[in-house]
Formats: C-alpha cells, structure tokens, sequence
C-alpha cells in the first residue's frame, strides 16, 4: 500500500515521503480500516518537526485522524464488522495518511450518516475538542459571548458552529478578509480582522463594556495576552494550543484580581481517563450533525499524493475550514 512517511524529521513539505509498505494486519483488539478520508490538523506539521507531545519512533507516517471502512477485525473484537464505516484518532506511528491503518477497536465510533466521509473525518478532534473545551471546561451557557480565535481554521470553526448551537453570541477573530467572510458564513455573530481591528475595542463595544464571558484560544502568544484585556468577570480562558508558535506566560496576578479562569484543554486525556465521556460526545456531536446544527467546513478534498503540501499549508496558516486528503 501506499503510506507518507517520516524519516528525519523537517518542514512537512519535506520531510514526508510517499513509500510502498505493506498492508498492516490487526492484532488482537485491533481493527484494520481502509481509510476513505484523513483530516489535515495543524499537530501533524508539529509531528513532522518533532515538537509534538507524542514524538513516534521514526519512520512513522503523520495523520492524526480519520474516517474509514473496516476491512478486517482482530481477535476479540466485537461490535464491528467489515464494511462499518467509522471514525477514529489514528494509533502512531502508523497514521492516517496512508492507504490503510490499523487502530484500537476501542477508540472506534460509527461515522454519522449525516456527513460524508471528509466531513466525518474533519468532525472527530476538532469538534471533540470544542464540544469538551466549551461545555465540560467552560460550562457555557445560553446568552453568553464567545471570542473565538482563528475562527475561519479548522479548531476555530469547529467552536464557532459549536458556540451558536449551545445560544451563545459569537465573536469570532481571523486574519484577513477572505477568513472573515468564512467566519460570517459559519455563523460568527461579529467578525473581527485582526489586521485591520484591534478585537479588544470589538470586544468590549459587543458587550458593553463586559467583556466575553467565554474566550477560545487555539493561538496563544499575543491572541491570549490581548484576550485578559477583554475578559468578563468570572469569564473563562480555554487555552486549546499555540498556533503562533509562542506559548504565552500568564500572569496570575491578573487572573486574580479580574477574578477569570485559566484552563488548559488536551482532549487526548479523556481517550485515557474517561472514554465513556469522549463517546457522549459523540452522541451529541452525531445529534447535532443530524439537525444542521454543525457541519465541517471542508474547503478542500485532495487525494493522497498532495498531503505533505496539504500538512505545509495548513501549517502555514494559508487555508481555511477543513483541507481533507482522499486516499
């Protein structure tokens, strides 16, 4: 089969390499997909670079998430079967980039019929990740304002959809024009370019002078420095990642005395710690897929010769929504 490949790490333009391997067969409690569609997330450029959390032994091949048809099941699993098509976190290092993959039967969840296979591959860890950022961290509640950082990207999409379904008011920040268009499509309430707008004047004019009670920062550096300037009283910071490549230092004096809360979001733990939690999630990401509430903007479907150019880019920053590789 057909899989990319890391064999030194780099910029992902050049360190993936398009290798023939052979098929993987499932151990016990294993499944093996074929893959019909694989996410592009901004941690497969940093797996590629080496500075990602989760450093696999190389070669490995990137692609943190995906869609897929079971092809075969191993030794004890049950409640699947051939044909089922699924979504599921990849098991590095062997991703998703890759004609087929094998991972945990554990970790697998039905794909909602609601969405095709490239909208099911984008809604797992992004959504995933909003929907226990805004609801399990954050308790937002109906009638509140969300800032959303880099809400035209992939993760930052994801909670403006999610921020209107659960009634909240949505500011939503980009970087240029194109993004910001992209950010009203998916709903954002209020739009901020951040090249051309300072969010915090947005901001604290939105809300007469309170400030978001909710802000979403999958940017970090100065998005969440500038983000304490425009905080609520008893608001909630949920640091998601650090886009900007700068991780900032917060100043816990500051979130003393403007009495706001810091929290840190890696949905990987719930995998670990409380599974059952990460399957709710499911159930209502699927729910809200069924209504129209939610819906992975996948701006591009590319097939599996452009990954590495497709990980580069939205590394980059110079892509919108979702981009998907099609094997």
């Amino acid at each position: 089969m057909k899989a990319w490949r890391v064999h030194e790490t780099g910029e992902p333009r050049e360190a993936m390499r398009l290798d023939d391997v052979p098929t993987p067969r499932p151990g016990p409690g294993e499944v093996l997909l074929r893959v019909r569609a694989a996410n592009v997330n901004f941690p497969d450029a940093l797996l590629c670079r080496g500075q990602y959390q989760i450093r696999p032994p190389l070669p490995f091949t990137p692609g943190v998430e995906m869609c897929g048809e079971v092809a075969e099941t191993g030794e004890g699993v049950t409640g699947l079967a051939p044909g089922d098509r699924v979504i599921t976190p990849a098991a590095l290092p062997a991703g998703a980039f890759a004609e087929y993959a094998v991972v945990p039967a554990a970790g697998v969840l039905p794909a909602p019929e609601a969405l095709d296979d490239a909208e099911a591959a984008a809604l797992h860890i992004g959504y995933q990740t909003g929907w226990f950022g805004l609801h399990r961290r954050a308790a937002l509640r109906p009638g509140e304002t969300l800032l959303v950082h880099a809400a035209a990207g992939g993760v930052g999409s994801a909670a403006v959809q999610l921020g209107k379904a659960a009634g909240a008011t949505v500011i939503g920040v980009v970087g240029g024009p194109e993004k910001a268009e992209t950010a009203r499509e998916l709903g954002a309430d209020v739009v901020v370019d951040r090249r051309a707008e300072d969010f915090v004047a947005v901001v604290k004019e939105a809300t007469g002078g309170r400030g978001a009670d909710v802000v979403y920062d999958p940017v970090g550096g100065d998005a969440y420095t500038r983000s304490t300037k425009c905080i609520a009283f008893e608001g909630r910071i949920v640091v998601v990642g650090f886009t900007s490549g700068t991780v900032p230092a917060p100043g816990l004096n500051h979130a003393l005395v403007k009495n706001y809360t810091i929290l840190g979001l890696h949905w990987g733990l719930y995998n670990t710690h409380d599974p059952a939690a990460v399957r709710r999630a499911h159930d209502d990401l699927t729910d809200l897929a069924a209504a129209g509430a939610v819906k992975p903007l996948v701006s591009e479907r590319l097939p599996l010769a452009a990954a590495a150019d497709a990980v580069q880019r939205v590394s980059d920053g110079t892509t919108v929504g979702r981009v998907v590789v099609i094997p």
